[in-house]
């Protein structure tokens, strides 16, 4: 299938999300809008030549947790949507994005001007309340994306949240798979590359994996930093355990379909 049908049919899939949150999301259930979420969210990834395979799933928490994760490229919101439907704390740049900014709108993401040092606090104090509600959130505490292969210090900012609401961090930890079985780092989203050159990169690739290690929870116990540290520790432990074991045919295979 030539790249410009694969890129077609993404196009068609977009507007179909679109119709689906803006008719059917206003009279729906959060059980059903979570449903839909996902459903859609493995379709895309199907059309992105790519299946789901969720590690040490019985450790998820489904409500009022911080859940973390290592950032390599946009489709990792995609991923963890494909796996459990969470609302994201993101870049507000993404807002002007074509259709993937409206949905983000549409999904409960929480939006954060990165240059005004002063908007952390108003974040921090958002995702706080909406964990003390029993919410969701999740947020990437690198702060910017990287190739996958190593991670950067967590920032601290976003732990202050799960302190104050006395909820427990949850680690997640995501590696891209290509066909032979090593770690690929075409999803990259990083340095200059735009967003069409990502998008070229991971349809050209060919068939792969996005694999999702669930860490176990950490409870909010101490200062922000020690949390952070926690977190980035059992990240980092995820990745070097799914770098260091046979990654075909694990545990809890969930493929788009």
């Amino acid at each position: 299938m030539s790249l410009f049908v694969r890129k077609t049919r993404l196009l068609i899939h977009l507007l179909r999300g679109a119709l689906t949150v803006a008719l059917r999301f206003p009279r729906a259930s959060a059980d059903q809008r979570h449903a839909m979420n996902r459903a859609w969210s493995l379709k895309m990834l199907e059309l992105c030549g790519m299946k789901l395979v969720v590690h040490n799933d019985a450790a998820r928490l489904d409500a009022r947790a911080l859940v973390v994760c290592n950032h390599i490229s946009w489709i990792d919101i995609y991923v963890i949507n494909a796996w459990r439907p969470t609302p994201f704390v993101s870049k507000a740049e993404i807002r002007s994005w074509p259709l993937i900014g409206w949905f983000a709108q549409n999904l409960d993401t929480v939006f954060v001007e990165r240059e005004k040092r002063s908007d952390a606090k108003r974040i921090m104090h958002e995702l706080a309340a909406r964990l003390d509600r029993g919410e969701l959130m999740c947020v990437f505490p690198e702060g910017t994306t990287t190739d996958g292969r190593a991670l950067k210090t967590f920032h601290t900012n976003m732990f202050q949240a799960a302190v104050e609401a006395g909820c427990p961090v949850q680690p997640l930890c995501i590696l891209y798979e290509d066909a032979e079985g090593r770690q690929s780092m075409a999803p990259a989203y990083i340095d200059d590359v735009s967003l069409k050159q990502s998008l070229d990169a991971m349809l050209k690739a060919g068939p792969l994996t996005a694999h999702v290690y669930v860490g176990e929870p950490i409870q909010a116990e101490g200062d922000r930093r020690k949390l952070a540290a926690q977190a980035e520790a059992a990240v980092g432990a995820a990745l070097d355990e799914m770098r260091g074991v046979p990654l075909p045919g694990s545990e809890g295979v969930m493929q788009a379909s």
